[in-house]
């Protein structure tokens, strides 16, 4: 019995050490072993005069968005890239607010409007209908891109075998201490850094919606009902033959969420969309298809997203009965340590609920915060798998 408790111990340590840390560390010696053997390809320029670039659509998806209106114009008319291979679409289905009174006073914008609101897919797929241009660059109404954020983007689709484009995302706060905003922008900074090691070995594994870009040619529908579109819309890229690449000079900055309760509503929604994709693009994880995806995949996305958060949660039970068992002194270090990353996280919790904040607590507790929503997404997706429609985190 304690054989058997000993190696689903080590396992689960294994698993949930290779996820977070592991997995970007053999990226990086993979990478850098890569590097003295082969030298990495220039990317490729766009054509020297203006006049031959490809023309893009810029599609921003919104929903009662009236507050951002003027700031996200401004943003768009501020973008480095020929106004006249540019155009610029807003989809509003289901807005019953003032956000298409207040785009009437932009000339350049083109509207497409539904008043039925039916989700972000669906709202992308009646965009797309209308659509002309080979090449559709995705943002959100609340964030805003760098001026170069275009041109960065279609330097990369010189690429031939390239057939999705991710941006980078960053997070701001709008106040010192808002504990969200700075968590979620910790998260992200570890977070781009592999998806770009990612991109450099072969693709990057899915794309984020405050910025990316498609080829239509090569474009593939996410289902109606998906919660995470943008993810199923690049994967599904990648399963067509092509390759996702990433690009931290095309940037998109948006606030991080008001609070850790409006957090939460998009890290359930998150863990819930991720659950779903799992299950849609199972058979991405055959390394017998294409091993070299399915490594990928399931190192940086299958396994955070299921089977890692439960591997953390037994490994309490399984640790107390070691140590209740007597199986040896480094099990006893082993809870300890697990005693004082739980107790950091909730005095990080209580200084976050009273206002305060400490680096070095908050940490753990950001960190567990993120593996909790994993658990809810799982019955946030029971109730929303019919639906692609999602209540909004309030920005700060």
């Amino acid at each position: 019995m304690i054989i058997v408790l000993k190696t689903a111990f080590w396992l689960f340590v294994a698993l949930v050490f290779y996820t977070y840390i592991g997995y970007g560390l053999l990226l990086y010696i993979i990478l850098k072993v890569k590097s003295l053997i082969k030298r990495p390809s220039p990317t490729p320029q766009l054509p020297a005069d203006e006049c031959d670039y490809p023309k893009v659509t810029l599609m921003i998806c919104a929903y009662n968005e009236e507050s951002v209106v003027e700031e996200k114009m401004r943003n768009t008319r501020a973008l480095d890239y020929p106004k006249d291979k540019l155009c610029v679409m807003w989809v509003t289905d289901g807005s019953n607010d003032r956000t298409n009174e207040l785009l009437s006073a932009y000339p350049e914008v083109k509207l497409v409007f539904s008043p039925e609101r039916r989700g972000k897919a669906a709202a992308m797929q009646h965009g797309l209908k209308e659509n002309k241009a080979e090449y559709v660059v995705f943002t959100d109404a609340n964030t805003m891109l760098n001026t170069k954020a275009i041109s960065e983007v279609m330097r990369q689709f010189m690429r031939e075998d390239v057939g999705c484009v991710s941006g980078e995302k960053r997070v701001a706060a709008r106040t010192e201490g808002q504990d969200a905003a700075e968590g979620e922008g910790l998260y992200w900074k570890y977070e781009s850094r592999l998806k770009q090691w990612d991109s450099d070995l072969y693709s990057a594994m899915g794309a984020a919606g405050e910025l990316f870009a498609v080829r239509m040619s090569c474009y593939q529908p996410a289902p109606s009902n998906a919660l995470l579109d943008d993810f199923m819309i690049s994967m599904l890229i990648l399963n067509k033959g092509y390759r996702i690449a990433y690009t931290s000079d095309a940037y998109a900055m948006e606030y991080g969420s008001a609070n850790l309760q409006e957090e939460s509503k998009r890290k359930r929604r998150i863990a819930a969309g991720g659950l779903q994709s799992i299950w849609w693009l199972r058979g991405m994880m055959n390394p017998l298809r294409r091993p070299l995806i399915a490594f990928q995949f399931v190192s940086h996305r299958v396994l955070r997203w299921s089977l890692t958060p439960v591997a953390m949660l037994l490994l309490i039970p399984l640790n107390i009965a070691l140590v209740t068992l007597g199986a040896g002194k480094v099990y006893t270090a082993v809870l300890i340590a697990q005693a004082v990353f739980y107790l950091a996280a909730l005095a990080g919790y209580l200084l976050a609920k009273a206002g305060k904040k400490n680096k070095w607590l908050y940490v753990p507790y950001y960190f567990l915060f993120m593996n909790t929503n994993v658990f809810r997404g799982m019955s946030y997706l029971r109730s929303h798998s019919s639906s692609g429609t999602w209540e909004k985190a309030k920005r700060a």
